[in-house]
């Protein structure tokens, strides 16, 4: 291929321009604040899950002390009644006697409804306080959801306003640029990690860093000024 020393020149500007945007768009792809936020999206979405579940649990033991309180009740007024009828002296002492024995028996079993009571009351209590503490932290947390995109949003406009900055020198720098060399160097940019061209710095290609044999470079210096030539050791394109 034969292309003007100066447009094969003019191929290190365009991969300096290149070898910026690559590096734009790659730092727009890692930002640490991509990361940071998409741990927070599985964070968030696990207190989410934990609210859900809390809330369940919250309903269920309510139905549980609301039943409590209702196993409980006419048992404390049938002990109610039971005593009443004992200190009013008219029951007889066989029927006293059976009175009593029922009346330490009821005693016995309000004992153990309040201290069920007692404990469905100090779960919803335990289940309560987790509820507050999930809000809490969700509310943290998106708060510094907030703040992660803000600052996201922050460094995405900068890149991009430098990445439009690059594209149009690139834009600038290809106008009128030879179509089949343009082609050339973006074949082989695109297979070889992002840079098409090398310029050969004394023995080395800059492209690869790597030194050229003797035989190459025999064969650099004396092609024509209008040839474009290929480093034997990668395959960039090489400017003399």
């Amino acid at each position: 291929m034969k292309a003007a020393p100066e447009a094969q020149a003019r191929l290190l500007d365009i991969q300096k321009v290149d070898t910026q945007i690559l590096s734009l768009n790659n730092e727009r792809k890692n930002l640490p604040e991509l990361a940071q936020l998409a741990q927070a999206k599985v964070e968030w979405n696990a207190l989410g899950a934990a609210t859900i579940a809390n809330n369940t649990k919250i309903s269920d033991t309510e139905i549980e002390v609301d039943k409590a309180e209702k196993d409980l009740n006419p048992v404390r007024q049938r002990l109610e009644k039971n005593q009443k009828r004992i200190d009013d002296g008219s029951l007889g002492s066989k029927e006293l006697n059976a009175m009593i024995d029922e009346v330490e028996n009821l005693k016995r079993r309000v004992a153990t409804l309040e201290d069920e009571q007692l404990e469905v009351m100090e779960r919803l209590e335990s289940l309560n306080a987790e509820r507050d503490k999930l809000a809490k932290q969700r509310a943290e947390m998106q708060s510094a959801i907030k703040a992660l995109l803000a600052r996201k949003d922050e460094l995405v406009g900068v890149l991009d306003k430098k990445l439009a900055a690059a594209q149009a020198e690139r834009v600038e720098l290809t106008a009128a640029f030879p179509s089949d060399l343009l082609a050339l160097y973006e074949r082989i940019r695109d297979r070889a990690g992002g840079i098409g061209v090398g310029k050969l710095e004394g023995k080395r290609c800059s492209g690869c860093q790597l030194d050229q044999s003797p035989q190459a470079m025999d064969h650099y210096n004396s092609a024509p000024k209008d040839e474009v030539v290929r480093c034997e050791s990668c395959d960039r394109i090489l400017i003399r």
